[in-house]
């Protein structure tokens, strides 16, 4: 399980980011793949592990609180797990959408229009 889940999320990582719709107006074609190249470089700083831990312990304890409130020990572990994987799942979102804000910023901070 754990295996499938990593290699899930390292397809979600590479598949999920969004291309910028860019305005190239007086830039030429080769410059700006140059800059996208640059500002994708930088997208790789963002530390989705860490999100993803973070979201993972967090789903991890809210389901324990709830599994707690239920009293069955077997139905509060499967909502624990159900929090972690949750939890996982946000943590992934954020962290897709603060690596796509990196390159979006980084081409408007190079003078594109950046349009999505």
């Amino acid at each position: 399980m754990t295996r499938s889940f990593i290699l899930f999320v390292g397809f979600i990582i590479s598949a999920c980011t969004t291309a910028p719709i860019v305005d190239t107006q007086g830039k030429s074609m080769a410059q700006y793949e140059q800059d996208l190249a640059d500002c994708k470089a930088y997208q790789n700083q963002v530390n989705t592990g860490q999100k993803i831990a973070v979201g993972t312990v967090a789903g991890a304890v809210i389901g324990t609180a709830v599994g707690a409130a239920v009293g069955n020990s077997d139905t509060a572990q499967k909502i624990a797990g159900a929090g972690a994987v949750t939890g996982s799942a946000k943590g992934l979102g954020r962290a897709m959408d603060e690596r796509q804000r990196v390159v979006f910023n980084c081409l408007r901070q190079r003078g594109y229009a950046v349009l999505n």
